[in-house]
């Protein structure tokens, strides 16, 4: 479902992010179904759908890490092969030895791979995108500690940090509060709203709650994508996409996915004995 037009008095913002009818699957079996979708400059779009969905396996085509079967995909106008250089991607898991002596500065470092090459050293400007990243996820006074060190919410602003050492224009994040509590993720979530300012964030979350309060517009996917060009989730959304009463989506909590008419009412009976 693509996005509805603005009023025509109002300039849409500029299309980073182009997917056109598109299919993709693993073999000849689809595992996404003529998905179209138009990401525009400073977008934050969550994406929400059951596991098995398709969400992972979209992010993998908008890295260029799997081929479309159908379809296109362009990045600012560039075929996906080209375009994926303007995205930084932040995995839901990232294993490693929590005894390597690896510093959460060189982590982030590691991102600039890409830009330099495997045979040439790190330069200045290397590092200085490297402290600008730092700086930007507020862990310039953790940069010589080890990674195994931090706890899982700085881990999770390390990762953060290295992709933005990619210099991106779009961000993809899988799952980025998997494994925190709820503070951390607060914390989280500002500090991606204040990346939203300059850069453009697609998101995958299971945390429905903190997809309604954080992100700008919502999609939800499950095989086929259904994009509603606004934050707001409702339950005929939500049972379309999960095929579920919502109540269960909801994990009992109903009232976090409710408009906030309904949350009166819900209260309300909740009261009643």
């Amino acid at each position: 479902m693509n996005r509805t037009l603005p009023p025509p008095d109002i300039e849409p913002a500029p299309e980073v992010m182009c997917l056109s009818h598109l299919w993709a699957g693993y073999g000849q079996e689809p595992v996404l179904e003529d998905i179209n979708l138009s990401v525009r400059e400073l977008d934050f779009i969550g994406l929400i759908g059951p596991n098995g969905s398709g969400k992972t396996t979209l992010f993998r085509v908008m890295l260029g890490l799997l081929p479309p079967l159908r379809g296109t995909v362009t990045i600012l106008g560039e075929p996906v092969q080209q375009g994926r250089r303007y995205v930084g991607y932040v995995p839901q898991h990232v294993e490693f030895d929590e005894d390597f002596p690896i510093r959460v500065e060189d982590v982030v470092l590691s991102g600039r791979l890409g830009r330099r090459g495997w045979r040439r050293s790190y330069g200045e400007e290397d590092h200085r995108v490297v402290t600008t990243a730092l700086e930007a996820v507020e862990l310039m006074d953790q940069r010589h500690r080890r990674l195994g060190e931090l706890s899982g919410g700085q881990r999770k602003r390390a990762y953060i940090a290295r992709a933005l050492a990619t210099d991106p224009k779009i961000l993809l994040l899988d799952e980025p509060l998997a494994g925190v509590d709820s503070h951390i993720g607060t914390h989280l979530y500002g500090l991606l709203q204040q990346l939203n300012q300059r850069l453009t964030i697609l998101m995958i979350s299971h945390d429905i709650g903190a997809i309604a309060t954080c992100v700008k517009t919502v999609g939800c996917l499950n095989r086929r994508l259904y994009y509603h060009n606004e934050r707001q989730i409702t339950p005929e959304m939500l049972e379309i996409v999960y095929q579920c009463p919502v109540d269960l989506i909801a994990h009992g909590v109903p009232h976090r996915v409710f408009p906030q008419h309904l949350l009166e009412e819900i209260t309300s009976s909740e009261r009643q004995p």
